[in-house]
């Protein structure tokens, strides 16, 4: 197994082309599957050796090879070699930091997703999916094993839909429509915890409310990051004269990239409902302070004028002519209840609080 690094700086000093894995740790179990389908017919194997692969040049059909896992350096660079891969894009298979991409070559194309998903604390995990399309053979390479794919493996095994009897490019779109699809679930958990901020936001909002937020907004810049690349690759796929996206296939990426600008869309709504959200709380913190500032200044403005008469009776002279008067006492207290009725009777009427 090859050593895998965790950001791309620490390939600084590395030659071109040098094929190193990139990201957060290799799959649970890596494991590569080939399919080989064509109308009427499917077989699934796994693959141990990169003859496994080879073998299936001459049989016919189309051929998926779905790699899971991108510490089996060996077996990448082997299917590099014997396909003519250049360097380059092995290394950018191996690096998992890619921005969304598409590339074409004479021989075959290269596409990198990426694919989002969301936990319980709204912390926004990628991972990237990189395809190589051939006229015959499509490689789909993932850092993880998980079943988003599970769905089109199905299909193919079960003979349902169109998808036997098309080539490389229709599976292609069929990849890249189910990554597209899963963002919509995103979209899903991320309105309900819109929504759910927004609750809490109208009732009382905390400094947990402000945290949700600002992690809301940091996440949502994250996900347009990944996410808004993907407009430029399918306009890029469809202006593309490369032969091996028929005509055919081009109304499936035209509804594609309409899915993805729905997306985004969407996205941007987010955004804009977020930072409607952080200014309505910003005012609302700055409205509650307002309001405690205001009881404290009645309070404040009430109690000046009382430390007023008891800092003049206060004083330690001998000859205040107040002092020695029997009622002093009381009447100084029926000022000390008069004033602050006064005031309050004053303020209420001034609508001051």
């Amino acid at each position: 197994m090859a050593e895998s690094l965790n950001y791309p700086s620490e390939k600084a000093g590395l030659p071109p082309g040098t094929l190193v894995h990139v990201g957060h740790g290799p799959a649970l179990a890596s494991r590569i599957t080939l399919i080989n389908y064509m109308s009427g017919h499917c077989e699934e194997h796994p693959v141990e050796s990169i003859n496994d692969i080879l073998r299936f040049r001459e049989t016919g059909g189309t051929t998926w090879v779905h790699c899971e896992g991108l510490d089996m350096v060996e077996m990448i660079e082997a299917i590099g070699h014997h396909f003519g891969i250049h360097s380059l894009v092995l290394e950018d298979i191996l690096n998992t930091h890619q921005r969304p991409k598409f590339e074409e070559y004479e021989e075959y194309l290269f596409v990198v997703l990426k694919t989002l998903t969301i936990d319980a604390t709204l912390a926004v995990h990628h991972e990237q999916i990189s395809i190589l399309m051939f006229s015959s053979f499509l490689f789909t390479f993932r850092e993880q094993a998980d079943p988003l794919f599970n769905s089109l493996r199905q299909r193919l095994t079960n003979g349902k839909g169109r998808m036997r009897g098309m080539g490389t490019d229709y599976l292609t779109y069929a990849l890249m429509d189910a990554v597209v699809d899963n963002y919509f679930a995103l979209c899903d958990v991320l309105e309900e915890a819109i929504e759910a901020v927004e609750i809490k936001l109208l009732a009382r909002p905390r400094t947990q409310t402000f945290t949700t937020i600002q992690r809301l907004k940091r996440e949502l810049v994250f996900i347009r990051k990944s996410i808004t690349p993907l407009r430029e690759v399918l306009l890029e796929m469809q202006r593309s004269e490369t032969e091996l996206i028929k005509e055919k296939t081009q109304p499936f990426f035209r509804d594609v990239f309409d899915h993805t600008l729905r997306v985004i869309d969407t996205m941007d709504s987010y955004r804009d409902l977020i930072n409607g959200m952080l200014d309505i709380y910003l005012s609302s913190v700055s409205n509650r302070m307002n309001e405690v500032m205001k009881v404290l200044t009645v309070f404040a403005t009430i109690f000046i004028p009382l430390t007023f008469l008891v800092g003049i009776y206060g004083m330690n002279f001998d000859y205040m002519p107040e002092l020695r008067w029997k009622w002093s006492y009381p009447i100084l207290w029926v000022f000390f209840f008069l004033i602050p009725a006064a005031l309050l009777t004053y303020f209420r009427k001034k609508k001051w609080y």
